[in-house]
């Protein structure tokens, strides 16, 4: 999308696309546009999160990038929004078990 909405618009994210991730392993250019747009984000004060995340060597690549966050099937396959409560918890007590 272009440049200019994120000069008019209150934007306090930039999501960047799963078309990055990938290849993020193996493309020079999409760990190029991968870190400028990271930088740019915290230039501008914003958290970046990265989408189509579904391995744990395209997070550890995202998490080196600088990413703030991701999203993607190694965290969740899509769900309704009655399951999300009973997600929530299910991790929080694993992740206190641990």
């Amino acid at each position: 999308s272009s440049l200019a909405y994120l000069r008019n618009f209150p934007f306090d994210k930039i999501k960047i696309d799963q078309s990055f991730v990938r290849d993020i392993l193996v493309r020079k250019d999409c760990q190029a546009i991968v870190r400028a747009v990271v930088g740019m984000a915290k230039s501008m004060e914003m958290i970046t999160i990265i989408e189509g995340i579904e391995t744990a060597e395209q997070k550890d690549a995202a998490t080196k990038f600088g990413c703030d966050e991701g999203q993607g099937y190694l965290f969740s396959k899509p769900m309704p929004e009655s399951r999300i409560n009973h997600f929530l918890k299910e991790r929080q007590s694993v992740s206190h078990a641990a």
